[in-house]
């Protein structure tokens, strides 16, 4: 298992454990999914339902590890650190900024 110094050296291992775009995108597809999830068992008076986020979101996320890059989930040795390091990559995906920072880390 790497070690890593910060969290910093942790993103930029995490995005080099995302090349492949289809994965990035089941990853924002899991997340996005994943918080509507958890809002709408709120909404609907079912918060029992939240916890549907834990197969819809990882579901998501490991088959595209598994599948399209071969390789094995950062949650199974930093699950905190990866946990943030899915909304900080969907966000820097809706925001246009994912290619510089892909750029760093590859």
């Amino acid at each position: 298992m790497a070690q890593f110094n910060s969290y910093d050296e942790f993103f930029v291992f995490y995005l080099q454990q995302h090349k492949n775009p289809a994965n990035r995108a089941l990853h924002a597809t899991g997340t996005s999914l994943g918080i509507l999830t958890v809002i709408l068992a709120f909404a609907l008076g079912h918060p029992w339902w939240a916890f549907l986020w834990l197969p819809i979101a990882y579901g998501c996320a490991w088959t595209g590890h598994f599948l399209l890059e071969k390789n094995k989930p950062a949650t199974f040795g930093y699950p905190f650190w990866s946990f943030i390091s899915d909304f900080r990559m969907l966000w820097l995906m809706m925001t246009g900024q994912l290619g510089k920072w892909m750029a760093k880390g590859i």
